[in-house]
């Protein structure tokens, strides 16, 4: 079994390699300043706020497995954000939408890095906002900082292969 420091090493080097990070620049967006209740159980519409153990039932169980297993059977976004990250709160209000125009296709979750420092930890996670793109199928991908709606629409198109 793979020790914790082992893992943050696997996803670092996921992060770091990641194709999608020289995807496009991105704009800005207004922030709604919503903040969307929290919790793990949500409509297919709605965000799911994930903690250190609902990311080990839903997404990946990394002090079980060795081998990076998604457990979902439709493609997911993770948004690990801060409360004080402007960039975080920019992307939140789009990450919203996206998850309403993509309900019953694609899964939006967010990570509250302040609150689970320890699932952030073991995933490596530096630089905020980071999102990971996870295929139904296949290895994650990392996207650091700020996109504009447009731009994450095509990374959906085309490494989620979502429409």
């Amino acid at each position: 079994m793979w020790s914790k420091s082992m893992w943050k090493i696997v996803f670092t080097a996921i992060f770091g390699f990641s194709l999608l990070l020289n995807v496009m620049a991105g704009g800005v967006v207004n922030n709604s300043g919503s903040d969307p209740k929290k919790g793990t159980e949500a409509s297919k519409s709605e965000i799911v706020y994930l903690t250190k153990s609902s990311f080990l039932q839903l997404i990946f169980d990394y002090e079980k497995e060795t081998q990076w297993h998604y457990k979902g059977e439709m493609p997911a976004i993770i948004d690990f954000y801060a409360d004080w990250c402007g960039p975080c709160r920019m992307l939140a209000p789009v990450l919203e939408e996206l998850q309403k125009e993509y309900a019953g296709k694609l899964q939006i979750y967010k990570v509250d890095t302040q609150t689970e420092r320890e699932l952030s930890g073991a995933l490596g996670i530096q630089s905020l906002p980071t999102v990971l793109f996870i295929p139904a199928k296949g290895d994650p991908q990392a996207l650091l900082g700020f996109r504009a709606k447009e731009d994450l629409k095509k990374i959906i198109a085309q490494f989620l292969k979502v429409e």
